[in-house]
C-alpha cells in the first residue's frame, strides 16, 4: 500500500514539522475489554500503523513515538517479555511496508539494555531505511528523558577533560548536539492519548517549546479525527519562543 495525501490534509495550514506522541492507554483499553494487556499492545501497533500512514499524508516530515520508556523496566517480566516480542515481530512485518513508502525508520533509547534478536532486529530496519527521503520515524525505546541529558553531559564533561572544548564554550548547540535527537528539530507538538496530561520522562530538553494536546482517548482508539483535532489545535497557536505576539506578527508581514 502506498500512503497518499488525503483531501482532508490539504484543508489543514499551519501543519507541524515534527510530531511527538505518548502512545498511552493500552493496558486500559484491553481491561475494559477483559482482555490481558498484551491484547491492548497488540492494537496499539494498529494505531501506529495508523498514526504514521496520516503523518505522511498530512506531509509531516518527523513522527517520534515513546514506545518504552527506562522506567518500563519495572512492570511485570512478563509483560516486558511480551512487549519486546512483539517489537520483533512489528519490525518483521512492517519494515518492507515503511520502506515502500520512503519512511526512514530510526531508534533512539539505551539499546544496549534490549536482548540481543531486538537489536539485531532494529540494526536491519535501520540500515533498509536509511537511505529514505520520507517521513522520518523515531521510535523511543528503553528511553528516559533524564538519561539521555545524563548521557549528553557526560559527552561534554569528556571533551572538556580531552581539552576538545573550553567550558565557557559550552552553549545549548554544544548541547544538543550529545542528544538522542541531535539529528533532527524538536517537536513542534506533543502528543498524550490516556488521559494523563504530563509528560512522562519524555524529550525533557527537546519539548522546551512544543505544543501539548491531551486526550482521553485511549491508543488503540487513536484514528484521523483525533489526529486532526490536535493539528487544528497546533494550527490555531502563534508560537512566540519568547517574542510578543506584535513582534511575529511584524516578521510575518
Amino acid at each position: 500500500m502506498v500512503y497518499e495525501a488525503s483531501s482532508k490534509s490539504e484543508a489543514l495550514t499551519n501543519v507541524p514539522r515534527h510530531v511527538a506522541i505518548i502512545m498511552d492507554g493500552n493496558g486500559r483499553w484491553a481491561r475494559n475489554r477483559n482482555k490481558p494487556r498484551r491484547a491492548g499492545h497488540r492494537a496499539g501497533v494498529k494505531s501506529v500503523r495508523a498514526s504514521v500512514e496520516m503523518a505522511v499524508q498530512k506531509g509531516i516530515k518527523y513522527l517520534t513515538l515513546f514506545a518504552f520508556s527506562s522506567e518500563n523496566w519495572s512492570r511485570p517480566k512478563e509483560e516486558v517479555s511480551s512487549l519486546m516480542s512483539l517489537f520483533i515481530e512489528a519490525l518483521r512485518r512492517e519494515v518492507d511496508e515503511l520502506h515502500r513508502n520512503n519512511v526512514r525508520l530510526k531508534f533512539v533509547g539505551a539499546l544496549g539494555e534490549l536482548n540481543s534478536g531486538l537489536r539485531d532486529r532494529i540494526r536491519q530496519s535501520e540500515l533498509r531505511t536509511a537511505g529514505n527521503t520520507g517521513l522520518c520515524l523515531t521510535v523511543a525505546i528503553a528511553y528516559g528523558g533524564r538519561w539521555d541529558i545524563v548521557e549528553a553531559s557526560k559527552r561534554v564533561a569528556q571533551k572538556v577533560a580531552d581539552g576538545q572544548l573550553r567550558v565557557g564554550d559550552i552553549d545549548d548547540a554544544e548541547f544538543s548536539a550529545g542528544l538522542q535527537l541531535s539529528s533532527i528539530p524538536d517537536p513542534d507538538l506533543l502528543i498524550r492519548t490516556g488521559g494523563e496530561q504530563r509528560i512522562s520522562n519524555f524529550l525533557l530538553w527537546n519539548l522546551a517549546y512544543a505544543e501539548l494536546w491531551f486526550t482521553d482517548v485511549l491508543w488503540p482508539e487513536f484514528d484521523e479525527n483525533i489526529f486532526n483535532e490536535a493539528l487544528s489545535f497546533y494550527a490555531g497557536k502563534q508560537r512566540r519562543f519568547g517574542h510578543t505576539g506584535d513582534q511575529i506578527e511584524a516578521v510575518e508581514c
